[in-house]
């Protein structure tokens, strides 16, 4: 499980960042704004862990009982909320209410895992979802270039067997991506440059912590 230090943020777009040495790096923009709104400690609940909250949401649009929870911990209902597992030290450094600042957390040059939610593709047949060849285009091929072929097993089991690649619902499934790079961090907009592509849509929660495959995962201690 991933316990380093990590924030929400909200996907903006991608760009081109020109480096010093005229290399040109194809960049995800995420804007961070993520607030605590709670935590969990060892002693009373097992694990040490941020509760994160991200955007706001209407009290009226809340179920009751987080609306209590956020207005007696003085914090504002958010639109999301996630735990980011982390060390006990990383849990005390900060109070509720309190929001987390990039600068805080990362530095450039990092490597960092990133999870998002891919974007919804509805309902796509096996060309697409699958990436299948087809069938050929002649030689008594009859209204079936695009099907996905036999789907059965002959008389044993006598089934469709389970996971069989066929038509259906394609993305809108959490998806991660290990070991990217923070090329830049913009403190004044509280912007996070990463190297390639991140999942997801525009304006889609973002969540990012520092790589648990890689020993510059943490932010470096000075």
């Amino acid at each position: 499980m991933n316990t380093h230090p990590g924030i929400l943020g909200k996907k903006l777009g991608t760009t081109q960042l020109f480096l010093d040495d005229g290399t040109v790096v194809a960049c995800t923009v995420v804007q961070a704004g993520s607030t605590v709104v709670g935590k969990r400690t060892l002693e009373r609940d097992g694990y040490d862990a941020l509760i994160v909250g991200f955007g706001e949401k209407k009290a009226s649009r809340q179920n009751k009982p987080l609306v209590g929870a956020m207005t007696k911990a003085g914090v504002k209902v958010p639109q999301i909320i996630r735990e980011l597992r982390s060390s006990a030290e990383h849990v005390a450094a900060y109070a509720l209410g309190q929001e987390l600042k990039v600068e805080e957390i990362f530095e450039e040059g990092q490597k960092v895992d990133v999870q998002s939610k891919s974007r919804g593709r509805g309902f796509q047949g096996v060309f697409r979802r699958y990436h299948f060849s087809g069938l050929p285009a002649t030689h008594g091929t009859h209204e079936w270039r695009r099907h996905g072929g036999s789907i059965g097993t002959n008389m044993t089991p006598g089934r469709v067997m389970l996971g069989k690649k066929m038509p259906g619902q394609m993305g809108n499934v959490t998806v991660s991506v290990l070991n990217q790079r923070i090329v830049k961090l913009i403190f004044e907009q509280q912007l996070i440059l990463l190297e390639g592509n991140v999942p997801g849509a525009a304006n889609a929660m973002v969540r990012i912590q520092g790589a648990v495959k890689k020993k510059n995962g943490g932010k470096k201690k000075k």
